[in-house]
């Protein structure tokens, strides 16, 4: 049985929950600034990747929008014990028209403030939908350290987005595919709110009449 919850889980694997308040500035930074060096250690032994097999694939959401798979990064982390996924949006402050298209180019960049925190295994890099909301869908070993990344990233978010438009969301005991593919498997979280962060639909973009089931397409 999953619920939402707006307090950190204390109990069962299967409680959802999320937007919890941000770490307090001093942690942050620790978290951060020891991210960038394990992002330096993770380069030089080459176990950083970005694999194109989800690349312009188009998720579509609970709320009625969608947005494509931009880019795909993944660690070589080996078998997790925990698996969750996260799932983090947020609004860019006074980005319009090209310069998202500028924004998607250089986020590159911003791989050091996450790739190196502890427990990642993958982060899908979303375009911004309709309403200007860019998402990142991220599987992680351990919701706890999942959930201490969002909040170190908000302090980090908080400077380029709009106001009241960071939010995350932590799903324990699914692996990232299985959260995708298969949007039953959130159990009864699937039909309460907010709906912003529930995949129902991913297919090609290239060719979007076909559902995921359609195609087939591996785990």
């Amino acid at each position: 049985m999953v619920h939402f919850s707006d307090q950190r889980p204390c109990g069962p694997s299967d409680v959802a929950f999320g937007d919890q308040p941000p770490l307090a500035y001093p942690a942050a930074l620790r978290a951060l600034g020891g991210c960038a060096v394990r992002v330096v250690t993770l380069l030089c032994r080459r176990r950083m990747h970005r694999p194109a097999r989800w690349v312009r694939t188009q998720l579509r959401f609970a709320d009625g929008t969608s947005a494509p798979v931009y880019r795909e990064t993944v660690i070589d982390y080996g078998a997790a014990a925990a698996r969750c996924v996260l799932v983090v949006t947020f609004t860019l402050r006074r980005v319009r028209g090209w310069g998202h298209a500028v924004f998607r180019a250089e986020s590159l960049l911003n791989t050091v403030l996450f790739a190196g925190f502890p427990g990642l295994v993958s982060k899908l890099w979303l375009a911004n939908d309709s309403l200007g909301r860019y998402r990142g869908v991220y599987e992680w070993d351990g919701p706890e350290r999942a959930d201490r990344y969002a909040r170190a990233l908000w302090r980090v978010l908080a400077l380029v987005s709009v106001p009241g438009s960071i939010h995350y969301v932590v799903v324990p005991g699914l692996a990232r595919d299985e959260f995708l593919r298969e949007p039953q498997a959130a159990g009864e979280l699937a039909n309460e709110k907010p709906a912003w962060w529930r995949v129902v639909e991913c297919s090609l973009r290239r060719r979007l009449t076909s559902s995921w089931s359609a195609q087939a397409r591996p785990g």
